[in-house]
């Protein structure tokens, strides 16, 4: 069979900005579906597992810290919590043996955890740069080792990336800032622009299996992921006042959420994958040369850039299901 590509354009689904989590699964029943959902006990990912539970799937959270996890979700119906380390591939590999002996099916995999503007911290035997190992390597691993129960459920994979993709196309010379003074910020750039282009080239590999790949951007929310950021440069970058309230573009996790959900489940995405999202909808293309950072920056969606660091990242973590 011959899958068109999708274009990355908007479909006018009807949602936006504002749409919420209960907006976009409204008469979508998930009754019988697994889904995966990394970082699923706080912020959108809390949301996320709250939302898909609401509509009747079963949710695996895997967690770094699982007694903060089961505590989060302890009220929760279909969820259950098991131990997963994204920054360690031994804690990777681990959690997906346990998970591939129960012989489930996945219907729903979103690859929502993350770090974000980190002190420069070192991680795993190689002292691999931890935004790019965490939000990217942590995943790509994670994906290509429950790969078997992922194609048998014809699975879609979300890939939470941000509009900080548009800080930083993959530093192929120095990905980990070896030589480099190490920049918070480009590194975080660097590590959405990954999240972006693993899912151009996971769709291209997986949708003869009927395994379909989105990446997309959330919105602005004011969440854990900010805890490494000073309140100073949060009021600088115009996030917060001088109170600490969040200026009015932010959005509530409810609405913040709901692009990853949408991604996750909608039929109007039937058919189609390997684009970037961003409010409820495929984005536009970003304007060559803009300051504006709405739309998708055209390296994290070449074909041939996600190939290649499909190859470094296997590379790197000695996994490949292809």
């Amino acid at each position: 069979m011959t899958y068109a590509t999708t274009p990355q354009h908007k479909i006018g689904s009807g949602f936006g900005a504002r749409s919420t989590t209960d907006d976009v699964l409204r008469d979508i029943d998930l009754t019988g579906k697994l889904a995966l959902v990394t970082g699923g006990y706080a912020g959108l990912g809390l949301e996320t597992t709250r939302a898909l539970t609401r509509a009747g799937a079963r949710v695996v959270v895997p967690a770094r810290r699982r007694e903060a996890a089961e505590k989060a979700v302890g009220g929760i119906d279909g969820v259950e919590v098991d131990e997963l380390d994204l920054a360690d591939l031994d804690s990777v590999g681990e959690f997906a043996d346990r998970f591939l002996a129960t012989g489930r099916d996945i219907d729903v995999v979103i690859d929502n955890a993350g770090i974000m503007a980190c002190p420069e911290t070192r991680v795993g035997p190689a002292g691999w740069e931890a935004q790019f190992a965490t939000n990217h390597l942590g995943h790509f691993a994670l994906v290509n080792r429950l790969w078997a129960a992922i194609a048998r459920g014809g699975a879609r994979v979300v890939s939470v990336s941000s509009r900080g993709h548009h800080l930083s196309d993959i530093r192929w010379g120095d990905i980990h800032f070896t030589h480099d003074p190490y920049d918070k910020w480009a590194a975080y750039g660097q590590a959405k622009t990954a999240n972006v282009l693993f899912a151009v080239h996971l769709d291209a590999l997986g949708r003869e299996s009927g395994v379909r790949a989105f990446a997309l951007h959330p919105g602005e929310i004011l969440t854990e992921l900010l805890r490494h950021i000073p309140r100073e440069e949060q009021i600088a970058n115009g996030w917060i006042d001088e109170n600490g309230k969040p200026r009015e573009q932010f959005k509530t996790p409810e609405q913040g959420a709901a692009t990853q959900v949408w991604a996750a489940t909608s039929p109007q995405l039937d058919g189609a994958g390997g684009v970037y999202c961003e409010d409820c909808d495929i984005a536009e293309p970003a304007l060559s040369g803009a300051d504006s950072r709405a739309g998708v920056r055209a390296y994290a969606t070449d074909p041939a850039q996600a190939a290649r660091l499909w190859a470094v990242s296997a590379e790197l973590t000695g996994v490949n299901a292809f």
